[in-house]
């Protein structure tokens, strides 16, 4: 008789729970309205113009029609990732695209962790403010700016191609008009847009370190500047590190078509056509709108699977990670 209270009891307790905690959710939005009002045109805007467009990913599954619409389109399955597959340029884009990808992640992805560190060694406040600036400024400038600058820079009478021609006898060709010089261009200038912007991040974990740390690192006998940023100062940036680089890892396969379409040319093709660019020549210039969705689609999962594989290689290794 007891047995089956007890039963009865932890019961009506377990369908009660999820009312309780529903009831404490909803007080606590009842709360804090304000806070929840502040995010909610954010919400509506991710939902509007990211989760919304998405229904569109189905023409990567059709032969879409724009005269027919979505409902109207032929269902052709995985043919068009097929056609993909196939193509005689999915090596070369898939190599490209890696090549870009890795060179500036590998060079591109340390510079504000470095930056950060150099800047936070500055004794002059004065003079860290004025490196932070000059550091800043080219994110600011418009990217058709940036690359009519760079394109300017590397033409035969730029300043980096005549330096060149003086330093290492180079013979004075348009930079931009060979195909092995167009990965170092965009790695290179991919560091001088965006040392200065990535730089913050690691600047503000820099000041929530405690500076007693620093204290007991020198009663311990880390006396220099180096053996404190070995010792303190990389120990406890390095979970920033680790969340920006599994961020970092979701983009392996998108290298923005933006920067590659204002500087590359039919000559470099070999080195410079990536997947985001044929997805453009594809879907806007070719009008083949289902063979360029399918190739994005492509290109959005494996980014998904590197973001989750680097997720999890990092909670394993270091218990840091995203969730």
């Amino acid at each position: 008789m007891n047995k089956a209270i007890q039963l009865q009891n932890s019961a009506s307790g377990a369908m009660s729970k999820p009312k309780k905690q529903k009831s404490i959710v909803w007080q606590r939005i009842k709360r804090n309205k304000e806070i929840y009002l502040l995010i909610l045109p954010v919400i509506i805007y991710y939902i509007l113009f990211h989760y919304k467009p998405m229904y569109g990913v189905v023409i990567a599954f059709q032969d879409f029609r724009p005269r027919k619409g979505i409902s109207g389109s032929e269902w052709v399955g995985l043919e068009n990732f097929m056609t993909f597959f196939k193509s005689i340029y999915f090596g070369r884009l898939i190599r490209n695209t890696l090549r870009i990808s890795l060179s500036t992640l590998i060079f591109g992805f340390p510079a504000p962790i470095i930056l950060a560190l150099m800047i936070n060694e500055l004794r002059s406040k004065y003079f860290a403010r004025f490196v932070q600036t000059i550091t800043y400024m080219p994110h600011f400038i418009s990217l058709v700016v940036i690359c009519a600058m760079i394109r300017d820079f590397v033409k035969s009478n730029g300043v980096i191609t005549q330096l060149l021609v003086a330093l290492f006898g180079y013979d004075g060709k348009d930079l931009l008009s060979k195909a092995s010089a167009f990965v170092p261009i965009y790695v290179i200038s991919n560091i001088w847009q965006g040392v200065g912007w990535g730089s913050i991040v690691y600047l503000a974990a820099l000041t929530a370190i405690d500076p007693q740390l620093y204290e007991a690192a020198e009663v311990d006998g880390c006396s220099t500047r180096w053996k404190k940023i070995i010792h303190i100062t990389l120990p406890c940036l390095l979970p920033t590190i680790i969340i920006m680089f599994i961020m970092r890892m979701g983009q392996i396969m998108s290298v923005g078509y933006e920067k590659i379409i204002l500087l590359y040319n039919e000559g470099i093709y070999e080195t410079a056509d990536v997947i985001s660019t044929y997805v453009y020549r594809m879907g806007i210039v070719n009008r083949q709108y289902s063979f360029s969705a399918a190739v994005g689609l492509f290109n959005s999962v494996i980014n998904f699977a590197l973001v989750i594989l680097a997720n999890k290689i990092s909670r394993a290794v270091s218990e840091t990670s995203l969730w």
